[in-house]
């Protein structure tokens, strides 16, 4: 049995800047018993880093009115990784509410272009999940105008226009995808920019996988169901070789890795180093008892 790693795998930038803010926070606070601070949604989505910082402190709210019906001066409030709508900030400084950002340099670039386009009177197109907090965040930086485009399909809701139009992307987005979809509204649309805002961290890991998914029996790759760019790994693997999707070393049955000789391993931009380790010290120490004599 052979085991190797994606190039790229694990925690991008934006991650490791949002989890080290609050690192931050919790060595400059006063230990206590109490609730040192909140994040507006997971800072990440990891549910197991959620469920670490919530033991050191940090614990999760979905709204920012929540924070405001039972603040207590002591306690601050932190913008998670994927960014928040305009309203959050106009509210907070409405209410005296210092915030901690730690919010993606990468998606508040997008934030800050539709912004921009928008008040030039650009029509806006999202590539991504309305659903997903990124996307919403984005929105909320253009009234909530913007047209959310997650397939090819709908695309039939644009129409065509010569009004200008500036075109980005989620930053986890199918590269293979977006493409195709850019492709497609520029036989609509007229007038556009198109803004390539997937970040580089995506960009790698998708290459990354995809070469090693070409050269391996099996891909396992490890991150939380909720997240958005394990899933689109996972979709990027699946479509080379057969996957395996598991958020930890609890999910993975290494019988079922039996007749697979060449292995390989990626994970998700919110998916921490010691969980891709102890997924790989499973695979080596018990996978041994199975391959023994076959690898």
């Amino acid at each position: 049995m052979q085991i190797q790693i994606a190039e790229y795998a694990g925690f991008c930038y934006g991650v490791k800047r949002a989890t080290q803010i609050l690192d931050d926070v919790i060595e400059k606070s006063v230990k206590s018993e109490q609730i040192l601070a909140y994040t507006l949604g997971p800072i990440i989505h990891n549910q197991h880093v959620t469920q670490y910082y919530e033991k050191k402190g940090i614990k999760v709210i979905e709204n920012i009115q929540d924070f405001i019906d039972n603040r207590r001066d002591s306690e601050k409030l932190i913008i998670r990784s994927h960014g928040a709508p305009k309203r959050v900030y106009d509210m907070a400084a409405q209410y005296g509410i210092p915030l901690i950002d730690a919010t993606c340099p990468y998606v508040k670039k997008i934030q800050n272009t539709v912004s921009s386009y928008h008040l030039k009177g650009y029509n806006i197109i999202v590539v991504g999940d309305s659903s997903h907090p990124e996307v919403i965040g984005i929105n909320g930086w253009c009234d909530d105008q913007a047209t959310i485009i997650k397939t090819l399909s709908d695309i039939e809701k644009i129409e065509e226009t010569a009004k200008p139009t500036c075109i980005v992307a989620q930053t986890t987005f199918n590269i293979g995808l977006w493409e195709k979809i850019v492709d497609e509204l520029s036989k609509i649309l007229l007038n556009s920019i198109v803004k390539n805002t997937i970040c580089l961290a995506t960009t790698q890991r998708q290459d990354a996988c995809k070469t090693l998914a070409a050269n391996v029996d099996l891909m396992i790759v490890v991150g939380d169901r909720h997240s958005s760019n394990t899933k689109k790994l996972v979709e990027v693997c699946s479509d080379v070789v057969k996957t395996i999707h598991i958020e930890t070393k609890d999910d993975l049955n290494v019988s079922k890795l039996i007749g697979n000789v060449k292995i390989g391993v990626t994970a998700g931009a919110s998916t921490p180093d010691w969980i891709i380790q102890s997924v790989i010290l499973k695979i080596e120490n018990e996978g041994e008892v199975f391959f023994d004599g076959k690898s």
